[in-house]
């Protein structure tokens, strides 16, 4: 097994995870938008950097949904259209997650759709890659 390989499968799995904990914390009333945009946000996050780690692609220590959606373009991956908008959960990474603002109100559907697209889509990238 390659090393891009082994990283992009590891990326997906934690993607994987984190829209499990989505999924999961979505029925509890009590969680709020900062804690279920994070994991719709991570879980994106790790999908693009998988995408890229099964191209070989060196992707940056970045948070910035719309900075790898446009990184993954740049090398030739077909993000699907599903993603467009998504960069509105980039600020739950760093920036909800921490207090430093308060969110407002989260779409919580449109969330997990992001995260289940993210991930289909990832699959796919790591499955033609091998």
């Amino acid at each position: 097994m390659s090393r891009p390989a082994d990283l992009a499968r590891t990326l997906l799995k934690l993607a994987r995870d984190d829209a499990v904990a989505l999924e999961t914390l979505l029925g509890g009333k009590a969680v709020s938008d900062a804690v279920i945009g994070f994991h719709a946000q991570q879980a994106v996050e790790k999908s693009l950097k998988a995408a890229l780690a099964a191209g070989g692609v060196e992707f940056p220590f970045t948070h910035d949904l719309d900075g790898l959606v446009e990184l993954c373009r740049d090398v030739g991956l077909e993000v699907p259209d599903e993603l467009s908008g998504v960069d509105v959960l980039s600020a739950f990474g760093v920036e909800f997650r921490y207090g430093a603002i308060d969110p407002a109100t989260l779409d919580r559907e449109q969330s997990v759709q992001w995260s289940k697209v993210a991930i289909a889509w990832a699959s796919r990238v790591l499955d033609q890659t091998g």
